[in-house]
């Protein structure tokens, strides 16, 4: 088993965000600000803030959290798109209310929109960034290999998948209810899971050498769990991402690539 480790390869990333930041400072007298707009008392929540704001004070970016009802959001919102000290804005998912999440997002400024997440915004969402990173890392090749992506929600599986078939990649696009998902996943040479669905790529379903991305995201008792099962990781023909620091340090370096972009651009 060959495992992929994305802390490891962020950890490098980090240390350039470190110069790049201190560039800006002295070159342009500029300090990077992300702004996250909070609406949802979620301990999942809880954790990405943690590591957002640990990743800020390493490199030098200021991290403003506001904790707010979502009633509030449109307003705050509009008000950061017009502070010039702020560069970036996310807005952290779940919305408590998900029905106004698109006109949420949409309502950030598509130069700020560092998520990647609305309909105009000028950045490719983090975790996309980070799978595709976290493969060129370790010298995995794309073009001409089977894959297939489980999950096409709108942070990972529906951006990645536009993302690689604008690069002229083909992909099989499948969710935890696709009827031969079993046969779509054997085949793959390349599987991306994305479907928050504990144990939904199972030991039988993934063959002899296959690179196997987890990023899925969901919750039992120990806290955050991906969407591979246990025994996947126990097999030496796989290459894969380790139950914890895969994807999920290279999502907060890519984010915070494009917070960088943002003011060096402002």
């Amino acid at each position: 088993m060959k495992i992929l480790n994305g802390s490891e390869l962020a950890g490098y990333i980090k240390e350039r965000h470190s110069k790049s930041v201190r560039s800006l400072k002295q070159s342009q007298n500029v300090l990077p600000r992300l702004a996250i707009i909070r609406t949802n008392e979620d301990p999942v929540v809880d954790t990405y803030m943690r590591l957002k704001t640990a990743y800020g004070e390493d490199i030098g970016v200021a991290v403003d959290v506001h904790t707010i009802d979502q009633s509030e959001a449109m307003d705050r919102i509009s008000k950061l798109n017009e502070d010039q000290s702020v560069h970036g804005i996310i807005v952290q998912l779940p919305l408590p209310d998900s029905s106004q999440t698109d006109e949420v997002l949409n309502h950030v400024n598509p130069a700020k929109d560092v998520d990647g997440l609305g309909a105009a915004t000028q950045f490719d969402a983090p975790t996309p960034t980070a799978i595709t990173w976290l493969l060129s890392g370790y010298g995995i090749d794309l073009p001409g290999r089977q894959i297939v992506i489980v999950g096409q929600g709108r942070l990972v599986g529906a951006p990645l998948a536009k993302m690689w078939q604008n690069s002229g990649l083909k992909i099989d696009k499948v969710d935890k209810n696709t009827s031969d998902l079993e046969n779509k996943v054997g085949e793959a040479d390349i599987v991306i899971s994305a479907a928050g669905q504990p144990g939904l790529i199972t030991n039988d379903m993934v063959k002899a050498g296959a690179v196997v991305i987890d990023a899925g995201v969901s919750t039992d008792s120990n806290g955050l769990i991906g969407d591979v099962a246990p025994e996947v990781r126990q097999r030496e023909d796989v290459t894969i991402t380790p139950e914890n620091g895969g994807v999920g340090p290279l999502t907060v370096a890519a984010l915070f690539e494009n917070v960088i972009r943002a003011a060096s651009h402002g």
